[in-house]
């Protein structure tokens, strides 16, 4: 029988300030040729830097590639269910030449904003990846097989634990 495909959903963050070029959408748009295999729907959006436009767009996103959402007030707090820890560890011995580590901070402003509205609409089935600005040290190809790894191997980590995920909300 024929596995059902997966739609995954990759944003990355438009211009702003000096930035000129955004290296998340840089990375993105390498992990659009890239891709993620015939079993996975791939769709990629560039998220214009503004709270209104993300506040339109994440549920947006939701709703037309994963419509099952729990609508509710939203907690103060949502974790991913994803386990980034294993996902950080599995990356590393891949022998990739970038360095992946956990990270506890989103970055504040509308990174964070952009994080909780994602977690809030999967029920916790997101998670956040930070970018450097390209070639400090990594270059565009680099930083797009890196993606690939972190998103294949969270699809997988997914997999292995989807049987416990419900809307597990932290108040």
């Amino acid at each position: 029988m024929e596995q059902p495909r997966k739609a995954v959903v990759v944003t990355g963050f438009g211009p702003f300030g000096e930035h000129t070029v955004n290296a998340s959408w840089i990375a993105v748009q390498e992990l659009e040729k890239l891709g993620l295999g015939d079993s996975v729907d791939l769709h990629v959006y560039e998220i214009p830097v503004e709270y209104q436009t993300v506040q339109r767009l994440i549920p947006a996103l939701w709703e037309k590639h994963s419509p099952q959402c729990c609508v509710e007030d939203g907690p103060e707090s949502i974790d991913s269910i994803i386990d980034m820890d294993a996902v950080c560890k599995r990356v590393t011995t891949l022998g990739l030449d970038v360095s992946v580590t956990i990270s506890q901070d989103a970055g504040r402003y509308l990174c964070d904003f952009t994080y909780y509205t994602s977690l809030y609409q999967s029920h916790g089935r997101s998670a956040f990846v930070h970018v450097p600005p390209l070639g400090k040290p990594y270059n565009a190809d680099q930083l797009g097989r890196a993606l690939r790894a972190i998103i294949e191997e969270m699809l997988d980590v997914l997999e292995q634990s989807e049987g416990k995920i419900n809307c597990r909300h932290k108040h």
